[in-house]
């Protein structure tokens, strides 16, 4: 069990420009130790750029990055674990060694790094694969090897870029049992993702950047606390009367397919109060939802984009 303590990583007003383009501006946040936190944010927002500096690749322009209470170093970057969106193993080897061998890169003897390299493919149901050859494996097998690879060492910090990206949903599941096991073991767990319903079971806080800028920083209920209340209503009329309500703050009739009203509320204001203004205009309701906003329509609502949509753009700083 990794000790509690200060921030695994702590950002302090970090900008990074690529001649005239700010890629990341004045950008600042804290990881704690057993965190799980989530990175995201729309294609160009500044994600791979922070994540790049993060390890050392790049320098920022201004602004403090410190890993474990401490100014970047090579020491400091043997206790993390990272998973890159650009994958890439040595084609020519085999999985257990491919593991193997990276774990000795952070420091575990040859005899040690074998051992967990073979113990973690077998937690990851690869054991009958460890002597193939990574050009040998499907795309799905060759990244849980790169998995494996960037936690056999036991990071303290684990940083995964789109880790959820080509894997069949089975093997989503795995992972994302892999990033409890890890944040359950003190492990900050840094992750990015376009598909938010990783985030929304996973996460204990989430920051969404947008044109290199933090838009939000906080918890799920932070989140949904930051917009206005969402009830959609399927009825046997319009309701544009609403708008006059005290307790609305908009009205949006449906777009077809859809055949639900959208009504915003007011800052206060409950559900069962449009319910009453409806019954008293003679209203005849088919379906009421007042469920909560979902992350993935918190992040349409503040980045401006739907993220899915996104992904299949090109990448960008």
């Amino acid at each position: 069990m990794i000790k509690s303590g200060a921030a695994v990583l702590h950002l302090e007003q970090v900008s990074k420009s690529y001649g005239k383009f700010a890629a990341v501006k004045d950008l600042g946040f804290r990881v704690a130790p057993g965190e799980i936190f989530g990175f995201l944010g729309p294609n160009g927002a500044g994600k791979t750029s922070t994540i790049r500096m993060m390890l050392g690749i790049l320098e920022p322009d201004h602004g403090k990055i410190l890993l474990f209470g401490k100014p970047w170093s090579r020491e400091a970057l043997s206790k993390v674990g990272y998973l890159p969106e650009e994958r890439g193993l040595y084609k020519d080897m085999k999985a257990a060694a491919v593991v193997a061998y990276f774990a000795t890169l952070k420091g575990l003897s040859y005899f040690e790094a074998r051992r967990r390299a073979r113990a973690i493919l077998d937690r990851f149901e690869l054991s009958a694969f460890a002597n193939k050859k990574v050009s040998s494996l499907s795309k799905g097998m060759a990244q849980k090897v790169q998995l494996a690879a960037a936690i056999a060492h036991d990071p303290e910090f684990l940083i995964l870029d789109e880790p959820f990206s080509g894997l069949d949903p089975l093997n989503q599941q795995v992972l994302e049992q892999v990033i409890l096991e890890q944040a359950k073991r003190g492990c900050a767990v840094l992750f990015s993702t376009h598909t938010m319903q990783h985030a929304e079971r996973l996460c204990d806080r989430l920051l969404i950047m947008t044109k290199g800028q933090k838009a939000f920083d906080g918890t799920l209920a932070d989140a949904r606390a930051s917009q206005p209340r969402r009830i959609r209503i399927e009825a046997d009329r319009e309701l544009t009367f609403l708008a006059q309500s005290a307790a609305v703050l908009s009205v949006t009739p449906p777009h077809p397919p859809s055949t639900f009203w959208e009504v915003l509320l007011k800052p206060g204001a409950e559900p069962h109060q449009v319910l009453e203004a409806c019954f008293k205009a003679g209203v005849r309701i088919n379906k009421f939802d007042a469920s909560e906003m979902s992350l993935h329509e918190i992040f349409v609502a503040i980045a401006g984009v739907d993220p899915e949509a996104d992904a299949q753009g090109s990448v960008q700083p």
